[in-house]
């Protein structure tokens, strides 16, 4: 790989002459805190950028055009990003500062990692230093050219085979055509390749998960089709093995159904993180995404012709029904104090350049820009790059270029996009604020252990399904039934000095706080940090050495009835449709209760015993 990236670098050190001095406002890595993005010196970092695609489409000859309809038009790409045979690369990156961005998401495909073919000269005709290179090759140097510029840069992956059509292509979903475990592969092989560079700051982890043939794609399914679950296991896996900097992007599903009046169909994005949201192994890393564009809508695919519905689009709402939806649909990961809290980055939207007349599309447009400017939320447009022939082509695209490399810009004076784009990018927003994190733990069909410690200790209930907290979070919560768990950094951190008790009896038990039940308590100087079940029963309760003097007092919660949770308690539903149990904010589980079912050996938790932290 050393070789590779030399080569990729030798050529970016000519494509960046002559330098430019990036004025860079931020520092590398970035992470997440409540509902914000922040730098590494705890200053708001918002995602402003556009997409430079191009790398997940394919090569189709120098003469062949893209259908200036297609927003995807990746067709004339040469599988590298749009536009190095028009215009040099120095050129490109001063027209992304002209327009006012700070981030670049750059997509790739699968196959474009995995092609060892030499890209035509034709391809990059403006940029002859990036002769005799791979798509990846290529790949890297811009990727090197827009870091060294300033730009954060977000890894996408868009397709897996390079080809992107009609809606059944292979890249329906991340396993359509090569298994989870290649695309987990390539994942830590493109996280580990830009490790060394704090301004590659995010893995997006594929684009637009949807229906194909056959199947849909599920959010906490348990199957080969699971979205969550698979997004979990790379995310993970990207975090502790291959670069532990990264943001994790996670997408919501595109489409489920066949697009047919009559028949189960619709764009859930993520509405089901609502109920089930991810946990991930750094509790500062994840970031939700959502794509929205005016030809869509909340129960329509897109399509016209074949597969067309009578469902609404985005465009075809009202200004208040647009933005009920949007709220529904997307932005409600961003209301602090939930097991959902996240930043949320639209990775996509977009709408039809300067040719668009449809005066739906232009109020959806102006509308969504209001919308994202009022919730202060990052965005990226699709596309930045694009060309034309007589002032016409790409239209979608932010910037074009002919074929003799002569720019035409959204800011050239008849495009009716320019006024709602400057707005985005000189909106103000405000600074980030501290904020607690609540995370949810759901060993639904697998384990959920979550801590870093843990993960590299042994089985510790072997045969059972675990969960645990992430690093510096407690156990706050459970439910009834359902197996879900709720952890938080509230009230203070929970150190952890080291060491832990997996207990499964009543050893530790100093008081009867719950007569008539069995109960598990963890030692004196000891928290709650995860449990585990074998099928619906509780079988242990993990506890972990604290780093704090024991608290004062004590309170035993019981929800075998119903909820028992503080007035106005934060962390959101974490156990949809169960009954839940959670310790005051300035409190952590000590202990769980429970009563053994008929024909049963365990059962499941009726009370907590909470225990301050001093």
């Amino acid at each position: 790989m050393f070789t590779t990236l030399l080569v990729a670098l030798t050529a970016v050190t000519s494509l960046a002459v002559p330098a430019r001095q990036p004025e860079v406002g931020w520092v590398g890595p970035l992470s997440t805190q409540g509902r914000y993005i922040v730098d590494a010196d705890g200053d708001r970092f918002m995602l402003k950028a556009g997409n430079w695609h191009g790398a997940s489409g394919t090569w189709t000859g120098s003469g062949d055009r893209a259908d200036p309809a297609n927003h995807h038009a990746g067709e004339r790409s040469n599988g590298i990003p749009l536009g190095l045979d028009r215009a040099p690369v120095r050129e490109i990156l001063d027209s992304f500062h002209e327009l006012g961005i700070n981030s670049v998401r750059l997509p790739f495909s699968n196959e474009m990692i995995r092609d060892g073919s030499l890209v035509p000269d034709a391809a990059v005709a403006a940029n002859p230093r990036l002769r005799g290179l791979t798509r990846l090759e290529v790949y890297d140097a811009v990727v090197e050219a827009l870091t060294a510029d300033g730009f954060a840069v977000v890894l996408n992956n868009h397709t897996n085979t390079s080809r992107w059509c009609c809606g059944v292509d292979g890249n329906e979903r991340w396993n359509s055509s090569q298994t989870t475990e290649r695309w987990v592969a390539d994942w830590l092989r493109m996280a580990r390749r830009y490790a060394g560079n704090p301004r590659v700051v995010g893995a997006d982890l594929y684009n637009e998960v949807r229906r194909d043939v056959l199947d849909d794609p599920n959010w906490g399914g348990g199957d080969e089709h699971d979205w969550h679950a698979a997004a979990r296991r790379a995310a993970d896996r990207i975090l502790t093995e291959a670069n532990p900097d990264l943001l994790i992007i996670i997408e919501g599903i595109n489409w489920f159904g066949l697009p047919v009046d009559g028949l189960p169909h619709g764009r859930p994005t993520l509405e089901p993180a609502r109920t089930l949201s991810h946990t991930l192994v750094r509790s500062g890393k994840l970031v939700y995404s959502a794509h929205f564009y005016g030809y869509t809508g909340p129960r329509h695919s897109g399509a016209t012709g074949i597969g067309e519905t009578s469902d609404p689009r985005y465009q075809d709402l009202s200004r208040a029904e647009l933005f009920a939806v949007l709220q529904r649909q997307a932005f409600f990961v961003t209301e602090e104090g939930r097991h959902f809290t996240a930043p949320l980055w639209i990775s996509e939207f977009g709408v039809g350049g300067r040719e668009e007349t449809d005066p739906k599309a232009r109020a959806w447009f102006a509308n969504f820009v209001d919308f994202l400017v009022a919730r202060e939320t990052s965005f990226a447009y699709w596309p930045l790059v694009g060309w034309h022939e007589d002032r016409r082509g790409n239209g979608w695209a932010l910037v074009h270029w002919d074929a003799e490399g002569n720019r035409m810009s959204i800011d050239d004076g008849d495009d009716w996009r320019a006024s709602a784009w400057r707005r985005l990018v000189t909106a103000p927003h405000e600074s980030a604020r501290p904020a607690d994190r609540w995370r949810q733990l759901a060993p639904d069909h697998a384990d959920a252990v979550r801590s870093m410690r843990m993960r590299a200790e042994p089985d510790w209930d072997r045969g059972a399904r675990k969960a645990a907290c992430p690093d510096g979070l407690r156990l706050v919560g459970l439910s009834h039934t359902g197996g879900r768990g709720l952890c938080s950094d509230a009230g203070g951190g929970a150190p952890w000095r080291g060491g832990y008790r997996v207990v499964t009896d009543e050893r530790y038990v100093d008081t009867d706080w719950a007569p008539g039940y069995t109960k598990f308590q963890c030692p004196e100087g000891h928290f709650a940090t995860g449990y585990a079940l074998r099928g619906a029963d509780f079988s242990a309760l993990l506890c972990v050495r604290s780093g704090r003097a024991p608290g004062q007092w004590s309170d035993v919660v019981w929800f075998d009835r119903g909820d028992a949770r503080p007035p106005g308690a934060a962390g959101g539903d974490f156990a949809h449709g169960h009954y839940k149990g959670q310790c005051a904010r300035d409190a952590q589980v000590a202990g769980v209760a429970w009563t053994r079912r008929l024909g049963s050996p365990a059962g499941t938790p009726d009370a907590l015993l909470c225990r301050n932290m001093a």
